[in-house]
């Protein structure tokens, strides 16, 4: 078995510096904001991870169980020689299209990419362990700005799973989509996997658990400024708060200030003031309708050949073309 190889172009001076850009930004913006990447240390990691087992938070287990279901399609339709997966993280779901798509006969290569060193190192050495027949080329960057850093060569499928797709606001989902057309050749595909609206009443409680998980993986980006900006938050005086945007249709995650508060950001040299009851907006999770996805990636150069769902019509998953 060769080692996995792995390409870095995305450095903790890089992830440094574009934490302390988006933290200036957003923090000065009224109303304020942050972007949910920075929920992602290790706690963050661990944190999401009991959320995906949590009863409410159906996300995940729709997605896994729809593509076990449809795999075997995909893999035919796609006839993939390279699979590329955006935010590949631990690459738990990917073992599913791995097998379906060597089954298939055509794979070659696995490409997954991911911001973080370690874990695309640890899933790139267990899928060289498992797939001995597969080349696995990890690369670390940051999917919305170094799409041109993946590899070409060969028929290629970029995956992109887990409805990630929804945390981007309209005008960056735009931009990652052209982004994504212009790194492909035409006939190689797109998968997307796509929350779609459904009842608030199921919607809501899926980011706001009644064990407080969601709660404490909402204030870990308080924490992360503390450990990475030398920031004074005191994140117990912080509310979490989840409501569904029925005119944007997405969820927002939000921290309320319990009380007033003056935070000092020694790294930034900024002070920052929060009213008693101001709200800092820490995520949107954009949910979708069929014919919105096909026409957004119409907008961008793609031809929807498929979309799955589950039986509940709540998770999507979109196989496209590029023309």
């Amino acid at each position: 078995m060769s080692a996995a190889a792995l390409d870095i172009h995305l450095t903790d001076e890089d992830l440094t510096a574009a934490l302390r850009s988006d933290v200036r930004e957003g923090l000065t913006a009224e109303p304020k904001w942050l972007p949910p990447k920075w929920f992602y240390d290790a706690r963050g990691s661990e944190l999401f991870e009991l959320i995906t087992a949590l009863p409410e938070y159906y996300p995940t287990r729709t997605e896994r169980a729809l593509l076990e279901q449809v795999v075997g399609e995909i893999a035919k339709l796609a006839q993939a020689e390279v699979l590329v997966e955006l935010g590949a993280g631990s690459a738990a779901k990917t073992r599913l299209l791995l097998e379906a798509l060597t089954a298939e006969g055509p794979l070659k290569t696995y490409v997954p990419q991911d911001v973080s060193v370690s874990a695309l190192s640890a899933a790139a050495d267990q899928v060289s362990a498992e797939f001995p027949g597969l080349s696995v080329h990890g690369v670390v960057s940051d999917f919305t700005a170094t799409l041109d850093n993946l590899p070409r060569g060969g028929r290629r499928m970029i995956a992109f799973l887990g409805g990630t797709i929804g945390n981007l606001i309209p005008s960056e989902r735009a931009a990652f989509l052209q982004g994504v057309h212009e790194v492909l050749e035409p006939g190689e595909q797109l998968l997307l996997g796509a929350g779609l609206v459904i009842d608030p009443a199921i919607l809501v409680p899926a980011y706001d658990d009644a064990a407080g998980v969601t709660a404490e993986f909402n204030r870990n980006v308080l924490h992360v400024l503390n450990g990475r900006l030398h920031a004074d938050f005191d994140p117990d005086h912080f509310a979490h708060v989840a409501l569904w945007d029925a005119d944007n249709e997405w969820i927002e995650m939000r921290l309320e200030a319990t009380e007033a508060a003056t935070v000092r950001i020694e790294d930034l040299d900024l002070t920052v003031e929060f009213a008693k009851g101001e709200q800092l907006r820490t995520e949107i999770s954009a949910k979708f309708r069929r014919e919105g996805l096909e026409s957004e990636l119409a907008a961008a150069g793609f031809a929807t050949e498929r979309i799955w769902t589950d039986a509940d019509d709540r998770f999507a998953l979109v196989l496209a073309e590029r023309r």
